[in-house]
């Protein structure tokens, strides 16, 4: 179990992070949310012993996280990380080695993963002549070469197409149930709500907003309901209740101030014909996001 608790980091007289505590244990794939700024990279390089908390301590399976443990952890920077000038089979061996494997082991879980990614051809290419999207994959490949049992991964689908983010959320989600603990970092929303139970949202250095994702949302007052059929905007504007009226082809996203308030749009809905769809919905996690934040912002 990866242990972050209490922890404080200031650089001079800021503060970067400021009390934070959370847990992830085996198997959990954790959401580490914030804007820019928030204190993400801080917290990522503290867990990485990069950095040295100023208070408070970081255990990965109750150890401090030294030189003893970093080759457990992989990490997916949202910056390029690659080292261009060598070949994906050269950058493999270079960054394998740091993480204590033997060169047969490195060149064995390389062909098995390059195959999987569907990369194989570009064993022998040099890193600065591959697209965007491919040094991503190898990127990622060289997160997780090592089998990590702590992986960080820090905007993972950063110029990815759908096929190809597919791939990695199976990857990801294969490592979660093969027992790897996974902090996941993104800007995304709805990337984030693909994997992770639980989260924590940061801003300014602080947590704002953490737990169980499915209890978040049910927690959070305000409620969807998608409305399709023969029914005006103005209608459903006018009802009781409702805030906001978003259309959209074919069907209305109707927002509401609680989840009572679905029986007033549920009754003056029913006096149509030809209603085809009354769906009450959860919040997604990036309107949750955008108003916990905005409020936090007022304070």
């Amino acid at each position: 179990m990866l242990k972050v608790d209490k922890v404080t980091k200031y650089y001079g007289d800021f503060c970067a992070v400021d009390n934070l505590s959370f847990e992830v244990k085996e198997g959990e794939i954790f959401g580490l949310l914030g804007v820019n700024g928030a204190g993400k990279t801080t917290t990522f390089r503290m867990i990485m012993g990069l950095l040295e908390p100023s208070s408070g301590n970081v255990t990965l399976n109750g150890k401090k996280i030294d030189y003893d443990v970093t080759d457990e952890i992989g990490f997916l920077t949202e910056e390029r990380s690659l080292l261009t000038k060598l070949t994906v089979k050269e950058q493999a061996l270079f960054y394998g080695a740091l993480k204590g494997m033997s060169d047969e082991a490195i060149l064995k879980k390389l062909d098995e993963l390059l195959e999987r990614f569907e990369v194989s051809e570009y064993k022998d290419k040099k890193i600065k002549e591959l697209s965007k999207g491919n040094q991503q994959k190898i990127q990622f490949i060289m997160a997780i070469i090592n089998d990590p049992k702590l992986l960080i991964l820090d905007e993972p689908f950063s110029g990815l197409d759908p096929f190809n983010v597919e791939l990695f959320k199976n990857e990801i989600i294969s490592m979660s149930k093969r027992g790897s603990m996974i902090i996941f970092s993104s800007h995304r929303m709805e990337h984030v709500e693909l994997f992770c139970k639980k989260i924590a949202i940061m801003l300014r250095g602080k947590p704002v907003l953490s737990g169980y994702l499915s209890d978040i949302k049910r927690e959070y007052r305000k409620k969807n309901i998608i409305v399709k059929g023969d029914i005006k905007k103005k209608e459903l504007e006018s009802i009781k209740g409702v805030y906001e009226v978003i259309e959209k082809p074919e069907e209305f996203e109707v927002k509401i101030n609680s989840l009572s308030d679905a029986e007033n749009v549920f009754k003056e809905v029913s006096k149509h014909k030809n209603i085809l769809k009354f769906s009450v919905e959860e919040p997604s996690l990036n309107e949750i996001f955008v108003a916990k934040v905005g409020e936090e912002y007022e304070k």
